[in-house]
């Protein structure tokens, strides 16, 4: 699913939560430490009850675990302070809903995270063969995502880049429809919005383009298909000046500039795509196969509703995840054996197979991309073109020093007046690059 836009912080707020977990980085060694395998004080054999930290939409499915598992869960909504605070008291909950695209490195690199390899490699139901390649943003060897041990798993996911659009809207404007297989570039996506969005007395009616809320993920994906790269090779800083980042930034300033669609400067007050493209007050939505999920549900939209390849800045065609939701065990977990059964039964068991025939993201075992819905004449569409999509997938790693929320939380306070004042790419370049790097370094002195 797309990673939601976060709020500003101030400067001494920001800071703070780019240090994070403090306590914890000061008291715990750059490495994550093992699973504990039973016999230390880890685990406890016999435990009856697993804290299980998520968010609300997953809650009927974490209580109907109890009957299942045979263990008494205490659910808790996830709050990233409260998780923080936990976590530096070393009383974390015994599973953790997260982004693996973005926290693992974070926590990992403070032990924060558990090793579960151990527990991988003795699963009869979760094998790492039949583990779909996102599952490898949860990995962190101290310098890069991709490689080491595994610290958690993906539920399912979507090559977020990739968008959905109206035909009944496309037909009116008479304009052609994009292509099931050859995407378009971020200029020709940029054009159709603005051929597409509808105003009266100045007034924006109905967005020809939503191409996202400006996360930090979203100019990764921009500057790599580019060619180029957001961080530095250490990961220890960013550099939206370099040629490859500032089109992705000149493009997104293009894009907010115009009102054309949601943006920091100018955010859906309906808080989300999918109200306003069923409304059809929106005639192209940049959301992943998940956001079939929902138009699954509406006949009316589903009749014309069509899917298509990610937009592409340059030649490098990339068509990554922003967010590769999933959980995982905190090293200080009190019940991870406990904790790891959650793990089977919920990523192979009957409620990943609900998912998986849901149509709210891609399956991340292999073995369940079967159970996709086609039955819809739209899913069909959209299952051939994610299918093509696939080998497109590409990873990115996010510095381990700050948090994501953080540097979102940048983007956020620097984008809007930007917009609004109409500063350079050059100067909104340097902001983001000074806020990013303080906080950043601040990190990376805690890590060591």
């Amino acid at each position: 699913m797309s990673v939601p836009a976060r709020s500003a912080l101030g400067r001494r707020d920001f800071l703070a939560t780019t240090a994070g977990v403090t306590l914890a980085a000061a008291a715990l060694p750059g490495c994550a430490a093992s699973v504990d395998d039973g016999s230390g004080s880890g685990t406890k054999k016999g435990a009856s009850t697993l804290t299980v930290m998520a968010k609300d939409e997953d809650k009927k499915t974490i209580q109907a675990a109890e009957q299942v598992l045979g263990v008494k869960i205490t659910y808790l909504a996830f709050d990233q302070t409260k998780l923080n605070a936990m976590l530096a008291s070393k009383n974390p909950p015994d599973v953790v809903r997260g982004f693996g695209a973005l926290d693992t490195p974070y926590f990992a690199a403070r032990g924060l995270m558990a090793d579960l390899d151990p527990y991988f490699a003795e699963s009869s139901v979760l094998k790492t063969s039949d583990l779909d390649p996102v599952n490898d943003l949860w990995r962190f060897d101290g310098e890069k995502q991709g490689a080491g041990p595994r610290y958690g798993m993906t539920k399912d996911y979507s090559q977020d880049a990739m968008f959905w659009y109206r035909t009944d809207m496309f037909d009116a404007a008479k304009l052609d429809h994009p292509s099931d297989t050859e995407p378009l570039s971020y200029d020709e996506w940029l054009d159709l919005g603005k051929r597409l969005v509808k105003r009266r007395l100045g007034k924006v009616k109905v967005y020809g383009l939503s191409a996202g809320p400006g996360t930090l993920p979203q100019f990764m994906n921009m500057t790599a298909s580019a060619g180029g790269k957001l961080f530095a090779d250490d990961l220890a800083s960013v550099d939206f000046s370099s040629p490859e980042a500032m089109k992705g930034l000149s493009w997104y300033l293009e894009y907010a500039k115009a009102n054309i669609g949601p943006s920091p400067a100018n955010p859906n007050p309906d808080g989300w795509d999918w109200p306003t493209y069923q409304a059809g007050r929106m005639a192209i939505a940049g959301d992943g196969y998940w956001f079939g999920g929902s138009i699954g549900g509406d006949p009316k939209t589903a009749e014309v509703s069509r899917f298509a390849p990610a937009p592409q800045m340059g030649g490098h065609r990339i068509s990554p995840t922003f967010g590769a939701t999933g959980y995982w065990i905190p090293t200080g977990a009190k019940n991870k054996d406990a904790a790891w059964k959650f793990f089977e039964w919920y990523f192979a068991g009957q409620p990943a197979k609900d998912r998986a025939s849901s149509g709210w993201g891609i399956p991340t075992l292999k073995s369940l991309r079967s159970l996709m819905p086609q039955a819809q004449p739209f899913q069909k569409q959209s299952y051939a073109v994610q299918q093509r999509e696939l080998p497109y997938f590409q990873m990115m790693t996010v510095t381990p020093y700050a948090q994501a929320t953080a540097l979102d939380a940048v983007i956020n306070k620097v984008l809007p007046g930007a917009v609004r004042s109409g500063t350079s790419v050059g100067k909104v370049a340097d902001a983001l690059n000074s806020q990013m790097n303080e906080a950043i370094a601040a990190g990376k002195e805690l890590v060591g």
